[in-house]
């Protein structure tokens, strides 16, 4: 028996989330079935039915930062990824948009998921130069380049396309 394809991403909205110093805030994960598949990657998550993209923005960053956002900027980038996860094959489309925050202290209570307490690793701030000789799985994997364009201005006005 053969798997059947994934035809239909699964939408989420993300955020490269900045900080008063131009730190970027990234999340340590692993997969709970496969704890040596680790990665960093930005706030977010999936669109639940009836929700903006800026609803998912401003409740994922609250639920797994503590964070608030007032508001935020423009999307970046659209990433579209196939993954295997917990033994699953998984195809994702993610909408990836510029915030900044004030304070660094969480204001509300974190509320992960159970998914995500079973891989939270940490969470950290890293400053551009940390992030580009960071030798751990990044996604997307040139973050690094990412973060310098969006601090120096250089994504245009529509949002950059990164393939798989």
């Amino acid at each position: 028996m053969t798997a059947t394809p994934l035809t239909t991403p699964r939408i989420t909205a993300r955020v490269l989330l900045l900080d008063p110093d131009d730190r970027i805030l990234l999340i340590h994960a692993c997969d709970p079935d496969d704890p040596q598949h680790r990665w960093w990657e930005t706030p977010g998550g999936g669109v639940e039915n009836g929700e903006t993209h800026r609803d998912t923005v401003i409740r994922e960053v609250a639920e797994e930062t503590g964070l608030r956002l007032a508001h935020f900027g423009r999307c970046l980038w659209v990433r579209e990824s196939r993954f295997r996860y917990r033994g699953r094959d998984h195809y994702r489309r993610e909408h990836v948009y510029l915030a900044r925050v004030t304070a660094v202290t969480p204001a509300v209570a974190l509320k992960p998921s159970a998914n995500e307490k079973l891989g939270l690793i940490e969470r950290r701030w890293w400053t551009h130069a940390d992030l580009a000789s960071c030798t751990d799985k990044l996604l997307p994997p040139n973050l690094p380049d990412l973060m310098g364009d969006a601090l120096a201005g250089r994504i245009g006005t529509e949002p950059r396309w990164l393939p798989n």
